[in-house]
């Protein structure tokens, strides 16, 4: 407001100063001061009239100087006001005059505008030359304010064609002067603009540096920067595996836009966050978020956003083993690289690239005087003879220009089929890699199931049948009255002994069956272990007793974290192996105690043990069984099975074991839910 202030009563002083002014050259530069200040507040409607009388007043004086000022700035108004015509005459005309003032600032103006106007249409090429001729003169002088546009405009137009690091010199410039002109907001765009390049030219780092100046800067800051923002620092982020800043400012970003309905840096936050996510493996918010950015950048047609959405779909589908799928994306990847890639090379081969970039400022200075230049006159042609040689020669080089057009076309139209070919050759050899994967995976998936099937079946056909072919020739001889009460009664421990072996065995055997159709999800949940060894010892009291085994409970009430119904399983097989190695006057021990933070189960007894040779073979896939100290016979699953659901759990499971002495089995739980579960 301060600001506006002062100039409004400049304006007003000037207008007052014109009023009372005499000498007409006096008038004229009073009027070009009023002129400029009312540009400076955009007041054009306004300048534009004193601009009218004053030109007046310089014609009838011929009074060249102010001429060419006034115009000048009435082709800046035309600017302003998208009159690119009217603009570009004024321009020129007030050039031409500058030139012949030589007035080297005057002409450095115009030529700084000119490269505006033509950087703004998008002839870059063309404002280049413009602007590099201003460059100098503006230097020598340090006008600061043109020297920003002029810097700005350079900066913008090496960014439009792919000159990085041009681009990247002349936003360095254009900061530190806006930096001195305390311009907030063209500060904020040359630190985006230069935060992009460095990420364009995968130096990470300092993309992320500048970013966060843009963020630092309080004044000029607002939701539509910082939304805008957020997505590619996160994005930067995530490239150096910063899981933390990546998803600290992507979920910002993501909540920003939403809140903000800003559909480009929402695209580009889904995308980023999809690809965290999928590097996380949290697969499932990865799939939804990269469908949301997929729909929202074919809505905003933003095909660059777009070629990454399905780059990441690719990779997800294929992670899931969705072969098919991660084929389909695959090939609308290529399909739309290919068509950006044709575009950018349209671009390239339309736009006029100026052939030296650092020109002398006078590059396209107009004549001084008046005269037209006249070509020296050529001599007719002597006779009808010399004309039909001239004839000859100019057929002669138009048909080897149809020539050689002709072969370069047909150069271009097999390069094209052979670019074509070798596409469709690469995924071809794509859809193959994948359909081999696919293949190989169902191969493996078959190969464990028949292994499954052979394993139960020969359990089935051997142990269990053995346990109850048995129990059924008990049942008949009962029946047949062949056995006395008394034979009957001693055989009576035997027959439960058999009953308990298939019992345990149909219990692995179900279990066992179920790890390996990967069907055992856990439940985990606190429980009590105490409880867990009560209810296990109750099952096998009336075996141990009839064994002449006795039971040492130093159990103590403690609680882990499992799944209780697996960690039942895993008690029950480690008490029947101890019970099953075990001899009359042996003792069994059950305790727990914590360590680290878990908690640590034992069950220990003081049976034959586990020579080092058989050690080794415990807790392995393939089956491995001895036979107990009263000929118990087992499947050798009950250990791979412990093996396994206690891993399920985020446990450990180890054995000690002295031949002749005795064995311990140890369990190790959590007490909390682990982290990130």
């Amino acid at each position: 407001m301060s600001i506006g202030f002062s100039q409004t009563n400049d304006v007003d002083s000037l207008a007052l100063e014109l009023a009372y002014q005499t000498q007409d050259t006096l008038k004229i530069e009073t009027s070009i001061k009023l002129i400029k200040s009312l540009y400076d507040i955009n007041d054009y409607d306004r300048a534009l009239k004193y601009i009218i009388e004053s030109e007046k007043l310089s014609n009838n004086l011929n009074y060249n100087k102010g001429i060419a000022e006034i115009t000048f700035y009435k082709a800046l108004i035309y600017a302003k006001k998208d009159d690119y015509i009217n603009a570009v005459s004024g321009y020129e005309k007030s050039k031409a005059l500058f030139y012949q003032l030589e007035d080297t600032l005057g002409v450095a103006k115009v030529n700084n505008s000119i490269g505006l106007i033509e950087i703004k249409r998008g002839n870059y090429a063309k404002g280049l030359q413009f602007s590099l001729a201003a460059i100098k003169e503006l230097e020598k002088r340090d006008l600061l304010n043109d020297l920003r546009l002029a810097y700005s405009n350079l900066a913008d137009a090496y960014y439009n064609i792919n000159a990085s690091d041009k681009a990247i010199e002349f936003y360095l410039k254009a900061l530190e002067v806006q930096e001195q002109l305390k311009d907030s907001k063209g500060t904020n765009r040359s630190n985006s603009q230069l935060a992009e390049l460095y990420s364009f030219k995968k130096e990470h780092r300092k993309a992320i540096e500048y970013y966060e100046k843009v963020l630092a800067n309080k004044k000029t800051i607002n939701d539509s920067i910082r939304g805008r923002v957020y997505p590619k620092l996160g994005g930067e982020y995530l490239k150096f595996n910063d899981y933390d800043n990546a998803a600290k400012y992507l979920v910002r970003g993501l909540r920003l836009n939403r809140r903000g309905r800003y559909n480009e840096g929402l695209l580009t936050a889904l995308n980023n966050l999809g690809d965290l996510n999928l590097q996380q493996g949290k697969l499932i918010l990865a799939e939804k978020q990269l469908l949301e950015a997929g729909a929202l950048a074919k809505r905003i047609d933003n095909k660059t956003e777009l070629l990454k959405h399905y780059r990441l779909m690719k990779s997800l589908d294929s992670i899931k083993k969705r072969f098919d799928r991660a084929f389909v994306w695959q090939r609308q990847y290529y399909d739309l690289k290919d068509k950006l890639n044709k575009e950018a090379v349209k671009i390239s081969l339309e736009e006029e690239k100026p052939v030296e970039l650092e020109l002398n400022p006078n590059f396209d200075k107009p004549a001084v005087n008046n005269e037209v230049a006249t070509t020296p006159k050529t001599e007719p042609i002597k006779n009808k003879e010399e004309f039909d040689r001239f004839k000859i020669i100019f057929y002669a080089l138009l048909a080897a220009l149809a020539i050689v057009s002709t072969f370069l076309v047909l150069i271009y139209l097999k390069r094209n089929n052979n670019i074509k070919y070798t596409q469709e050759l690469e995924e071809k050899n794509i859809k193959i890699e994948l359909q081999n994967v696919a293949f190989q995976e169902q191969t493996k998936h078959l190969e464990n199931v028949n292994n499954v099937k052979d394993k139960l079946f020969s359990i089935v056909s051997h142990d269990l049948k053995d346990s109850l072919s048995s129990i059924n020739g008990f049942i008949d001889l009962l029946k047949d009255g062949s056995l006395s009460r008394e034979e009957f009664d001693n055989l009576i421990p035997e027959l439960s002994e058999n009953a308990n072996n298939a019992s345990l065995l149909l219990f692995n055997l179900l279990n066992w069956s179920k790890s390996q159709m990967q069907s055992l999800e856990p439940k985990p949940s606190l429980f009590d272990i105490q409880e867990v060894f009560e209810d296990k010892v109750k099952l096998v009291e009336q075996r141990m007793e009839s064994k002449g085994i006795s039971l040492v409970d130093h159990s103590l009430r403690d609680f882990a974290y499992a799944d209780r119904s697996m960690f039942e399983i895993v008690v029950q097989n480690l008490l029947a192996n101890a019970l099953k190695f075990c001899k009359s006057g042996d003792t069994i021990t059950i305790s727990n105690h914590i360590s680290n933070g878990s908690c640590i189960v034992s069950i220990a007894d003081t049976g034959i043990g586990i020579s080092k040779q058989n050690l080794e073979k415990l807790f392995k896939s393939s089956s491995f069984t001895t036979v107990g100290t009263n000929n118990e016979k087992g499947t050798g699953l009950g250990l791979s099975i412990c093996k396994e659901l206690i891993e399920l759990n985020n446990g450990k499971i180890w054995v000690e074991s002295t031949q002749g002495v005795g064995s311990t089995f140890y369990v190790q739980l959590p007490k909390s839910r682990p982290n990130g579960d």
